[in-house]
């Protein structure tokens, strides 16, 4: 085998093409909510208790990547991790608010966008930071804190800002957030801790299950919404690509002007623009179901989130990489 074979035969690992398939995460999601526009079927099986158990996998997924150790690495870095938190729980909630009514969406869409305002940090933003050339460890921690903080932060947030809209049970939604957040988490983090080996065999691949399970949650939703969608494409569409957009310019800036290093101002940024639009999705299908359709349109927003702050987050880690590279040159 010459030279130039082995190079392209070690390239070609295992590991590689698993990291290659998970980095490509929005092509996905936006291939996936695409097709379900078209053959909504291919992806309406994939409801009600498949969305449920679906979001617990992608959380238990996050959990065994998670250790003791990096909880309490918040200690060596106590001022970005609270920067962050507080960039998430309220630029991102006042955003989608004032979005609602600036693009005077009706009333499910709006609360839908609140909803996944209110939601902690993506799984996804840990891979956006690690192409971005940022801060990877602050990416890690401030997903973690964001995540167990979405468990009072997340139906507070909501009731304060939809309550007056919509009927909200915080007591139910802080229920379904531990069922489908902590509880995975936890035993994710335990199942690392206690069994390490049986961890270290299913670790390459449980980011790529994560992204692909994401990416089904989405189309299901958008599939069984279809008519619905393409009836608010436009507002909807430019609402919901504002939140992202100004999430990552509002937690950038934030951290800028509180003198961060650009690494953690763009992993704050990273933090703070993409959501976990995934428990979105779960807790408005549980709660925000339209007594007279049966039908929970609150959901289409947090569908369209993923495929948004996926597209706009890798695009941002692009450009920040090609920045980088730039700089580098003599």
């Amino acid at each position: 085998m010459t030279a130039s074979a082995r190079s392209a035969s070690a390239a070609m690992t295992p590991t590689r093409i698993l990291g290659w398939m998970t980095n490509a995460f929005p092509l996905w999601v936006l291939v996936c909510c695409g097709l379900a526009l078209i053959e909504p079927a291919w992806f309406t099986w994939f409801s009600g208790s498949w969305i449920v158990g679906g979001l617990a996998v992608i959380m238990l997924g996050m959990g065994v990547t998670l250790t003791i150790e990096d909880f309490k690495a918040a200690r060596t870095m106590p001022r970005p991790v609270v920067i962050g938190l507080v960039g998430q729980y309220t630029i991102m909630p006042l955003l989608g608010w004032t979005l609602g009514m600036a693009f005077a969406l009706p009333t499910e869409y709006a609360v839908g966008l609140v909803l996944v305002a209110c939601c902690p940090g993506g799984t996804a933003s840990n891979v956006v930071t690690f192409i971005a050339r940022a801060d990877v460890c602050l990416s890690v921690v401030m997903t973690a804190f964001s995540t167990l903080a979405a468990m009072i932060m997340t139906p507070l947030l909501t009731t304060m800002l939809v309550g007056e809209r919509v009927p909200v049970d915080a007591l139910a939604l802080f229920k379904s957030t531990v069922q489908v957040v902590f509880i995975p988490v936890a035993l994710g983090v335990m199942l690392n801790r206690f069994f390490p080996k049986v961890v270290k065999q299913v670790l390459p691949v449980a980011p790529l299950i994560s992204v692909l399970v994401i990416a089904l949650i989405c189309a299901s939703i958008i599939g069984l919404r279809v008519e619905e969608v393409k009836a608010s494409a436009g507002r909807l569409l430019a609402a919901v690509a504002l939140l992202h957009v100004g999430g990552f310019a509002l937690g950038f800036g934030l951290s800028k002007l509180l003198k961060l290093p650009t690494a953690r101002s763009r992993t704050v940024a990273i933090e703070v623009g993409m959501q976990n639009s995934g428990l979105g999705v779960v807790l408005a299908n549980q709660h925000f179901v339209n007594p007279a359709t049966g039908i929970a349109l609150a959901a289409v927003p947090c569908a369209i989130s993923a495929v948004m702050h996926s597209v706009i987050g890798s695009i941002c880690a692009a450009y920040w990489r090609w920045q980088d590279e730039r700089n580098q040159r003599p």
